[in-house]
């Protein structure tokens, strides 16, 4: 049984570890609110906890969805079903980097540079939320269709987040809506469609581009050793390419 146990973690380390780390840093995300709470008796950044919450929405169905692709459980069933919820609430992710915006707020109840800090960590745990789980979606889609309609549904998936992003920030709607208020929603976004702004184009287009600028260069990174230890050990296939 330990012996069991032992090999699990040994296989499993990396995966284990990612989810503790992300884990870890939404702890002291949600520590540094409660400390400022404590300090200024200002409600200010509680509403980024819900925030960080639904930033972890879209990871544990990528994460559900990459553990049942690799075990090929009802493969064509359910990979749809949740690849269709992660798409929905994947935009919360990212999302959280516009809370940066609340820099802009003139507040003398805590310290500038703690505001910074507690920031910077719902903001980047949020942003590796999305940027991981997108990553075990790329793969399935690589996996399943190859490396073109790969890089594809990552461009498609890009833009279609940071539009939704705009829809949540600057509309007010939420990833709830499309399931309990689609009507409404898509009369909204329609009129977006047919009388787009500069705003929509500027925002979407920048944010769409920083995004992949991010998810690319870890992407990169992740893949920069490996072909060292592929060209090394050429009988060896990693688990993921």
């Amino acid at each position: 049984m330990v012996n069991a146990i032992k090999t699990f973690f040994v296989k499993k380390r990396y995966q284990i570890a990612i989810i503790g780390l992300l884990f870890g840093g939404s702890l002291i995300s949600v520590f540094l609110v409660f400390a400022r709470i404590a300090y200024s008796d200002s409600q200010q950044y509680r509403g980024l906890i819900w925030n960080l919450f639904l930033a972890w929405i879209p990871f544990i169905l990528a994460f559900i969805s990459f553990t049942l692709f690799s075990k090929r459980i009802w493969l064509y069933i359910t990979i749809p079903a949740f690849a269709f919820l992660w798409l929905i609430f994947f935009p919360n992710a990212p999302y959280i980097l516009t809370d940066l915006q609340y820099l802009n707020r003139v507040t003398t109840s805590a310290p500038l540079w703690f505001d910074i800090i507690l920031l910077i960590w719902f903001t980047w745990t949020g942003l590796l939320l999305g940027i991981i789980s997108l990553y075990m979606m790329h793969e399935i889609v690589h996996r399943l269709f190859g490396r073109l309609v790969g890089w594809i549904f990552v461009f498609i998936v890009s833009g279609l987040s940071s539009a939704g992003i705009y829809v949540g920030r600057f509309m007010r709607w939420n990833s709830w809506d499309i399931l309990q208020n689609p009507s409404e929603l898509a009369i909204d976004i329609l009129g977006l469609v047919i009388d787009p702004s500069l705003r929509l184009f500027a925002f979407t287009s920048l944010f769409a581009l920083f995004f992949l600028f991010v998810y690319v260069t870890l992407y990169t990174f992740a893949h920069l050793f490996r072909e060292e230890v592929e060209q090394r050990n050429p009988k060896k296939t990693p688990a993921i390419s």
